[in-house]
């Protein structure tokens, strides 16, 4: 594994700032669960409870990766989602048996990467014309996984760690991992609570994901979050799906009446500036319909966070576009270069008037996208999003727009030695 962690490192080295500091926590996590590997040889295998204490310290740093990844999205946000995603798959150090709600170790490493992949690939498109250093470290992450611990895991943990019968009682043995990494971004994660992370009590907390034994070890330390998140990989600015005032449509007439959101309560002060002669900001704007970007180019970026019941239109080509955590909003643009962006977010409309090559949609509730015909070639990706629908233009001149509402549930089948996977069929009333 030293040769494969060296690639990552030695990558994250020449890029620096976030990627660095998120590289050093995958490191530290996989020195975690070294210490905590050999010291299983010399445990007596616990229980539930004691189980919880005893992988303590390799969850908390799991939860100081997640921690990377709140807040204002940075520049480097896909390099720090794909690498605290990653790490729910030392998660297999888990495994204690076919009863235990657990995938085998193998196939539990091999499906946290595909989670994990999702922003990895965002990386390797965003800087395959642009800078080889990160091409190389999102590579490098890969194959730290896949087919490093892969590898490792079936080489020696086929079947799980091997605990000791005749060993001491197990205990939270890896004192000073936590305490040497403790001073790394104190005010981002909340505090942990008094009680053990993976608490045989937690599971029934959750109505929704009730689950028992070692399952609920499982998705405790797979949440990268303290127990009374109560869901898995799931922070506080994903949480506006569960708001009963989402919709898939931006209606004007209906904004009005509403009242502030809990999640704009804290709303920095309205931003509407080009940053350094590259980045346009447009933040914090709340019930502003005529805001427009008029004098852009192919070289710029368009950055809109924190939004609400607004309208932006981007008169020009610019090179990317990223609509964050905004709610009730429309944006309109003409021609984007790389790539349009929408993550956590909730009832916004989007129109490309002319050409994009690529769509993203991730943790967002009610989007509705609407493509001229230069755009029908995008490349359209969603993930953990829900109430996608997709308007292009009739065959005729004046036709009515034909509307596509883009699948969000999924049949799995077993077929000749593997799964296959297609979309639930979306009938119209």
């Amino acid at each position: 594994m030293a040769q494969y962690m060296a690639r990552v490192s030695s990558a994250a080295e020449k890029i620096g700032g976030q990627v660095l500091d998120v590289t050093k926590v995958v490191h530290e996590a996989f020195s975690v669960q070294k210490e905590l590997l050999i010291q299983i040889k010399q445990t007596q295998k616990p229980d539930l409870t004691g189980l919880g204490q005893f992988l303590k310290p390799l969850n908390e740093v799991i939860m100081k990766a997640s921690a990377l990844t709140e807040g204002r999205r940075s520049d480097c946000f896909n390099h720090l989602k794909a690498a605290a995603d990653s790490l729910t798959a030392l998660a297999w150090i888990a495994y204690t048996g076919k009863d235990c709600g657990m995938n085998m170790p193998i196939a539990h490493v091999e499906e946290s990467w595909q989670t994990a992949e999702f922003y990895n690939n965002k990386v390797l498109v965003e800087y395959r014309s642009k800078d080889p250093d990160h091409v190389e470290w999102a590579k490098a992450l890969k194959e730290l996984y896949l087919p490093g611990l892969r590898e490792y895991v079936k080489a020696f943990y086929p079947l799980g760690p091997v605990w000791n019968p005749n060993g001491k009682v197990a205990t939270c043995v890896v004192s000073k991992a936590p305490a040497k990494s403790a001073p790394a971004p104190a005010p981002a994660p909340p505090p942990p609570p008094p009680a053990s992370l993976f608490s045989s009590d937690s599971p029934q907390a959750s109505s929704s994901r009730p689950k028992q034994g070692m399952a609920a070890v499982f998705q405790e330390l797979n949440s990268g979050k303290p127990v009374t998140a109560g869901l898995r990989k799931v922070t506080n600015d994903m949480k506006t799906k569960n708001r009963t005032d989402r919709t898939g449509v931006v209606a004007a007439s209906e904004k009005e009446g509403r009242t502030g959101s809990p999640s704009f309560s804290k709303a920095g002060p309205p931003k509407f500036e080009l940053q350094m002669g590259r980045k346009w900001a447009v933040e914090n704007q709340i019930g502003k319909k005529n805001l427009v970007i008029d004098e852009c180019d192919a070289k710029q970026s368009v950055y809109v966070f924190g939004c609400k019941d607004s309208v932006l239109q981007i008169q020009g080509k610019v090179n990317n576009i990223t609509v964050d955590k905004c709610t009730k909003m429309g944006v309109v643009f003409t021609d984007v270069v790389a790539a349009c962006e929408i993550v956590n977010c909730s009832g916004v409309e989007v129109q490309c008037q002319g050409s994009a090559p690529t769509i993203s949609v991730d943790n967002t509730a009610g989007c509705q996208l609407y493509l001229s015909k230069d755009a029908l070639g995008a490349s359209i990706t969603t993930a953990k999003s829900s109430e996608i629908n997709v308007l292009v233009p009739g065959t005729e001149p004046d036709g009515d727009w034909g509307e596509h509402a883009l699948p969000q549930q999924y049949i799995h089948v077993y077929k000749d030695g593997q799964f296959v996977t297609t979309p639930v069929s979306h009938s119209g009333g």
